[in-house]
């Protein structure tokens, strides 16, 4: 058996790259968004009013549940919050 080293979590349980780095995107995403709504005290029903998604939606994100949100959802839902999104891209190792 040999051990093999990742740089991340998703790297090692997702089947393919392109997965992996879909994932990271979105988990950082996620906690950026859960965050910004800890900081600053909105409640879920706020949330959710503010977003335009439903409270149960703010629960699953509070929650952590990544395979319930795409990019795009995420993303609207940070400009909703009055977030700015930055994206930088490396050439892979």
């Amino acid at each position: 058996m040999s051990k093999k080293q990742y740089a991340s979590v998703w790297d090692a349980i997702e089947d393919t790259p392109e997965e992996a780095e879909n994932m990271k995107l979105r988990s950082s995403l996620m906690m950026a968004l859960k965050a910004h709504l800890e900081r600053t005290g909105l409640s879920q029903l706020q949330a959710a009013k503010l977003f335009g998604v439903t409270q149960p939606r703010i629960s699953d994100l509070m929650r952590g549940k990544i395979n319930l949100f795409g990019l795009d959802a995420l993303v609207n839902m940070a400009a909703a919050a009055g977030m700015h999104i930055e994206m930088r891209l490396l050439e892979a190792a």
